[in-house]
């Protein structure tokens, strides 16, 4: 599919635009598009097609070099569309190719709505996939979130978004965004690289882009985080801790600990009800994944927040309890400055924060992992009440802190259970 420049006026004393155009076999009709270059027939080489006097340092020269440029990024930017076009196994149709060089070329108004109508189009298919395996509310919402980040990452570099554009500077510019701007940990941007993928996958496939580039975006690889997890002694501080004067704090806390002495991810524990408990076990279905089934015998602790809320828990979105356990751990006085370290590509991140900025939904979870084990409970009980399957997965929530770790240390090397060697 060989393509050409051609005058539109080559016969005119006067300047003329200069078109693009390519023969499409398969439909048997010539595609053509305006440069919106225009150039004298005079100054056009009518057998190379393209603009004479290119040498030389005269003003002339260096305009007629300019009008090269731009039209060597049309047949460029044609050669690149039909490759990808074969590389994804589509069918090449005039109206497409049109389109493409409408985006390219900045001659649409609809960059940003149509990269985003794609993105909805995925969601409403994803929500409504019923099929076995499919997707949990808890996938969907960070899709939802995914959209929300390309969003805010369009509104950062005041570029609108569209699919040509997603290629390895895209790649570059977007994870900077989301570790500088966003403060993403690698796992968590690992997370959302692969989500976006996935979204790319299905545009590929359902013929929304050609664009391949994205298949070698290789995701930030996933490490060990230092993430804080409580001791029981703590635990128990949050729970007597007297807040009885702020009734809002005090039901983010009961929540809290309710997580703590249940070991559940805060989408199941947070909606706990009298119906759940089936003689004295929490009996529930995972939100991440449906098919999985949760039953977690219940405590002290669990049993007393069911019965001081008369088993209708306090409800509240993980946002929002996100937000206000850091008011009850800052005032609490937990504003010891913890470092944590990530890594993004060859270059080590350190973020200081006060402890407290550190809490959340998930360190109740990683806190009952901990506690249970620091007990010698052995792993599979604990992965029994906490649904993990991958024993990999599981220890990575195992976090103990420097007075477990000293603990651990001092009760293998003691001096009075070795018999010392008497000295010669």
């Amino acid at each position: 599919m060989r393509s050409t420049f051609n005058l539109k006026e080559p016969k005119k004393d006067k300047e003329t635009l200069i078109l693009f155009s390519s023969y499409f076999k398969n439909e048997g009709r010539k595609f053509v598009y305006s440069t919106g270059e225009s150039i004298h027939p005079n100054d056009w080489d009518f057998e190379n097609k393209q603009p004479k006097n290119l040498n030389g340092r005269t003003e002339k020269a260096n305009k007629q070099r300019g009008i090269k440029r731009q039209l060597d990024r049309y047949s460029n930017f044609f050669s690149d569309t039909i490759q990808n076009y074969k590389l994804a196994n589509r069918e090449i149709i005039i109206s497409d190719v049109k389109d493409d060089f409408d985006i390219e070329f900045k001659r649409t108004k609809s960059i940003s709505s149509k990269f985003f109508e794609v993105y909805d189009i995925f969601l409403t298919e994803k929500k409504n996939d019923y099929t076995e395996g499919a997707n949990s509310q808890t996938t969907i919402k960070r899709y939802e979130y995914n959209k929300k980040l390309l969003s805010e990452f369009q509104t950062h570099r005041k570029k609108k978004l569209h699919f040509n554009q997603v290629n390895k500077a895209f790649y570059n510019s977007f994870i900077d965004f989301c570790v500088n701007q966003k403060s993403h940990s690698v796992n968590t941007l690992r997370r959302n690289v692969g989500l976006f993928k996935t979204f790319l996958y299905w545009a590929l496939e359902n013929g929304h882009t050609y664009k391949t580039d994205f298949q070698k975006f290789k995701a930030p690889k996933a490490q060990q985080t230092d993430e804080i997890a409580l001791s029981l002694v703590q635990v128990q501080e949050v729970f007597e801790f007297d807040l009885s004067n702020n009734e809002r704090l005090e039901k983010v806390r009961d929540l809290f600990v309710f997580g703590c002495a249940t070991g559940m991810r805060y989408g199941n524990y947070s909606k706990v009800a009298k119906k759940d408990i089936q003689n004295g076990i929490i009996k529930v279905r995972d939100e991440k994944n449906n098919d999985k089934s949760l039953e977690v015998p219940l405590n002290d602790f669990s049993s007393y927040i069911l019965k001081k809320y008369e088993y209708k828990l306090p409800k509240l979105s993980n946002q929002k309890f996100n937000d206000y356990i850091k008011e009850v751990f800052e005032l609490m006085g937990y504003d010891e400055n913890i470092k944590k370290t990530i890594k993004i590509g060859k270059d080590l991140i350190e973020q200081i924060n006060p402890m407290y900025e550190r809490i959340s939904s998930h360190t109740a979870r990683r806190s009952f992992i901990t506690i249970m084990k620091n007990k010698k409970i052995p792993d599979k009980v604990i992965m029994s009440y906490t649904g993990h399957k991958s024993l990999e997965v599981f220890n990575k929530y195992y976090k103990p802190n420097n007075d477990d770790r000293k603990g651990f240390m001092q009760t293998v090397w003691r001096l009075e259970d070795v018999p010392l060697k008497k000295a010669k």
